[in-house]
């Protein structure tokens, strides 16, 4: 089976609305210009917009539309927090899950992403969970331990089935909003590495079937060398998917 290709573009808190929805017009229109099942194009606007964003993108099957995150509980009394059964019913596709912005300024640790990834998967959504390591362990060359706990406590438990729902987003923390990025080796070498990590813990076909998305100031002028990579299977975009142009010249490198 072949591995999906997958762009997805996190807007984080940017936008308003005029110009989020000319954003989301833009991006569907030159999407629906792809062939069809030729890579994933996915939305993560502000949750504000998410309704309107998977209703205009409804008639483009590339297209396909994220939350930029979701509570730990199905339902409560959680005052502005978004639940994941909510997205559900809004046939919202994917739950971006341990973006490494949660995980600094909200202090979400891998126990509390353990139960954001079974809410979410109970509730039928898929996932992109976000796995990456900052500069002061990327510097004493221990970034695959690190990763590799992190898929250990907040994803190793589920099932071999449950993660037909999972997509994985390596971010090297270094690379992110720094204008930094990961050599083209260094990506490939930690892609191969998360992949061999679930092949040992399950099995090489559930591995090899795994999207693995690089997250790490992905550019038009260097997408394609990073998509080149034989484990890199599309982007997870941060600023470059506030413009169309830009946004629209990384997903046709990886065509």
């Amino acid at each position: 089976m072949k591995r999906k290709k997958i762009v997805a573009g996190n807007w984080k808190m940017n936008k308003k609305l005029l110009e989020a929805m000319r954003l989301s017009t833009e991006v569907i229109r030159a999407a629906g210009k792809l062939a069809n099942g030729s890579v994933e194009v996915v939305l993560a606007p502000p949750a504000v917009y998410l309704h309107t964003t998977i209703s205009m993108g409804k008639r483009v099957p590339q297209i396909k539309v994220a939350a930029q995150n979701c509570h730990h509980e199905a339902s409560g009394a959680y005052t502005g927090e978004i639940a994941a059964p909510m997205l559900q019913s809004m046939e919202i596709d994917y739950v971006i899950i341990g973006h490494s912005e949660r995980r600094k300024y909200f202090h979400e640790d891998h126990a509390l992403l353990q139960q954001k990834v079974n809410t979410a998967l109970a509730a039928g959504l898929s996932i992109i969970f976000c796995c990456g390591e900052p500069l002061d362990v990327r510097e004493k060359e221990e970034q695959e331990q690190y990763v590799l706990q992190q898929l250990q406590e907040s994803l190793f438990h589920l099932s071999a089935d449950q993660w037909s729902k999972v997509v994985i987003a390596y971010e090297p923390v270094w690379a992110i909003g720094t204008g930094k990025t990961a050599s083209p080796a260094q990506a490939q070498a930690m892609h191969a590495f998360i992949r061999q990590a679930v092949a040992k813990q399950y099995e090489s076909k559930l591995a090899d079937q795994l999207s693995i998305l690089y997250g790490g100031s992905v550019k038009p002028s260097n997408a394609t060398e990073i998509f080149a990579n034989t484990d890199v299977d599309g982007g997870l975009i941060g600023g470059a998917a506030l413009d169309t142009d830009s946004f629209m010249a990384i997903v046709k490198a990886i065509l």
